[in-house]
């Protein structure tokens, strides 16, 4: 099965070689057909601390790297 990209922006840098994503996903609600934004913040690993907050990045799932850890920071979006 493919790993799962997702697009995010950078929330939180002041762990150690991790940072904290929010992904933004938009869905139309059954029952009122409105468009719902629903956000969730994932944990991701980035080797060498290259990322800040604000920039726009792809993460990748990954096995488990720490207790929150799942996901790997690819590079910002070209």
């Amino acid at each position: 099965m493919p790993k799962r990209i997702l697009q995010g922006t950078v929330v939180s840098d002041k762990n150690a070689k991790t940072v904290v994503v929010e992904v933004e996903r938009r869905y139309t609600h059954p029952l009122l057909r409105k468009t719902v934004r629903r956000s969730k913040k994932y944990h991701a690993h980035d080797e060498n601390n290259v990322f800040k907050v604000g920039d726009m990045v792809r993460i990748e799932e990954s096995a488990p790297i720490s207790k929150n850890k799942r996901w790997v920071v690819l590079a910002k979006p070209a």
